[in-house]
């Protein structure tokens, strides 16, 4: 049995998701000045900001927008059906807390931030937190628990996560240059999403089939991601949805373009999914967006949602020179391709080893 997805919203550094994947599109990427107010050193000089953003204001308010958007999309009547939000983030409202500004605790599960519905959940579970979201939204309206889930991510810069980055880098990064042999590392994007995800028979707008997400704890290391802990939530994505990887058109990478997250998911697709005889184009959008933290599943949902339905998929941006461990791989480089997939792998890895690989197939 497969969930739905009824609608999408999306806002980055480039915009809401109709500009943010015509940018794509067109190799441009929102990496600018870090306008962040950290105190002293911290080795970070780039950041991918929402333009206009006040690095005061709430991440919520990020997510508010998004959710008024995918409610008008997917045209659900909050008062005919049973509505639950789940809200997945890696920081909450840290940045609020930081500055001293977070006046009221409620905020930090953001109840506020999604008008008009009542129940709401929130998953800290770093950046494969939208897609541990999916997964339960999925199994509520597979359940009846729901009529509709709606799914959110958000998330914005902090001076904590920043001062992170900035230690584990030998070098201040200009850009994220997912799969590029010499990657210089991570850098933060500020961003939200929302997605609400229906049962089979919903009778609204049908953008794609969400098939299963398989998901893994493998706490094999406090940030160094586990390939075997990958492997399984990929394994399991295709063993629960009935699908076989080789039917696998596009993988929408996590793809940080850091030293130890790209070679281990090179390795990865290549033990789960080309030994299955898949052979799927590969990309991923945090060099145009920069790593949106909770809010990065549910950005690759809706730019899958458009390759699906705009038959073009976008090159890696920031790439120069794939990475050895890659070279084999159909990895997307220098312009997009011509393709409209019909069976999408989307994968969410986070500090501490929570994975999450959700399939998306066209409706």
């Amino acid at each position: 049995m497969a969930a739905l997805i009824a609608a999408s919203s999306l806002l980055t550094c480039l915009g809401d998701g109709e500009r943010t994947f015509a940018s794509l599109l067109k190799g441009i990427t929102g990496v600018g000045p870090l306008r962040h107010p950290v105190p002293g050193p911290i080795n970070v000089n780039a950041g991918y900001h929402i333009p206009g953003r006040s690095m005061d204001g709430y991440a919520g308010d990020l997510l508010s927008g998004c959710v008024t958007q995918a409610l008008a999309d997917a045209r659900l009547d909050l008062a005919e059906h049973r509505v639950v939000a789940i809200v997945g983030t890696g920081l909450r409202e840290l940045a609020a807390v930081e500055q001293g500004n977070l006046t009221d605790p409620e905020r930090l599960h953001f109840g506020q931030s999604v008008p008009g519905i009542a129940e709401v959940m929130t998953i800290a579970n770093a950046c494969s937190a939208g897609g541990h979201a999916l997964a339960l939204a999925q199994d509520m309206v597979e359940t009846g628990e729901a009529d509709a889930v709606v799914v959110g991510a958000a998330d914005v810069m902090t001076a904590s996560m920043l001062a992170m980055i900035g230690r584990v880098a030998e070098q201040p990064s200009d850009q994220v240059r997912p799969f590029d042999k010499d990657r210089p590392g991570v850098l933060l994007g500020e961003g939200a999403a929302a997605v609400v995800v229906v049962g089979e028979n919903w009778a609204g707008p049908k953008l794609a089939k969400l098939l299963y997400t398989g998901l893994s704890c493998d706490a094999f290391h406090e940030t160094a991601p586990d390939i075997n802990g990958i492997c399984r939530a990929i394994d399991e994505a295709y063993a629960r949805s009935g699908r076989h990887p080789r039917d696998t058109d596009l993988v929408l990478a996590h793809g940080t373009g850091t030293a130890l997250n790209d070679p281990t998911e090179c390795e990865a697709l290549r033990r789960s999914v080309i030994a299955y005889g898949g052979n799927p184009l590969i990309t991923g959008i945090k060099g145009a967006v920069g790593h949106m933290s909770g809010g990065a599943a549910l950005a690759n949902v809706d730019v899958a949602l458009r390759c699906m339905s705009g038959g073009e998929v976008p090159a890696v941006a920031g790439l120069r020179e794939v990475l050895p461990e890659g070279a084999d791989l159909n990895i997307v480089k220098d312009a997009p391709a011509t393709h409209a997939p019909k069976l999408i792998q989307l994968n969410a890895f986070g500090f501490g080893g929570v994975n999450a690989v959700t399939l998306l197939e066209s409706a």
